[in-house]
């Protein structure tokens, strides 16, 4: 099955059922929901207080689950949902990660001064579901081959076209495979038709985001 599906779905959710290895009950499964972003290789990053039962639990054992179903949606059953099995790793986020984070999660300026960790999920293996007929499994090395953008070209790219976007819009980060903005107060996903990290090509499409009113 190809990756891109799997992409697209962790990109529309900013929020997860992340579940970790119960340490004062093992063998059981700890879930809790978590606020996450991706990095340049699309691996899901998050922040967490050294006090939270999961940070404990990751620190002890970093094998994981990330359950993600498509936001909004009325049915779970007839959703796009994922299940990503992962190692997670407590990383020291360079500067321009951290800047991303902080692109989609303001708020989590405040948490950083505090005691929140960095996590880092390497996908092992994912089981989506993106509809009748539609499912299968990829192995983490899928991950692998995925078109990076490097993170000090997509601030770049995201600066010189905000200058250049309706104030309504806010850009959050772009990628191979989309971009992802606020209108309002709202999330967007906009995908690509095709996949690209050609800066030029980027930029172009960066520029035709519009808002909701102006769309037919």
């Amino acid at each position: 099955m190809k990756p891109d599906l799997a992409i697209r779905l962790l990109h529309q959710c900013r929020h997860a059922a992340l579940a970790t290895q119960s340490q004062p009950c093992p063998g059981y499964p700890y879930a809790t929901a978590i606020q996450f972003v991706c990095d340049e290789r699309h691996r899901p990053i998050f922040v967490a207080s050294t006090l939270a039962e999961h940070s404990k639990n990751l620190l002890s054992d970093g094998r994981v689950s990330l359950s993600l179903l498509t936001p909004g949606a009325d049915a779970a059953q007839s959703a796009s949902r994922m299940t990503l099995l992962a190692d997670a790793e407590r990383i020291d986020a360079p500067d321009a990660l951290r800047r991303r984070l902080l692109r989609y999660l303001p708020e989590a300026e405040d948490w950083l001064m505090l005691d929140f960790l960095f996590f880092r999920l390497h996908p092992k293996r994912a089981r989506l579901i993106a509809g009748l007929g539609t499912m299968g499994w990829l192995d983490g090395n899928a991950w692998d081959s995925l078109p990076i953008l490097n993170l000090d070209t997509e601030a770049r790219l995201l600066r010189d076209a905000q200058s250049a976007l309706p104030p309504s819009i806010r850009l959050l980060g772009c990628d191979g495979f989309g971009a992802d903005w606020m209108e309002k107060g709202d999330y967007r996903r906009t995908d690509w038709s095709e996949p690209t990290t050609e800066a030029a090509a980027l930029r172009e499409r960066l520029l035709q985001l519009t808002p909701s009113r102006d769309r037919k």
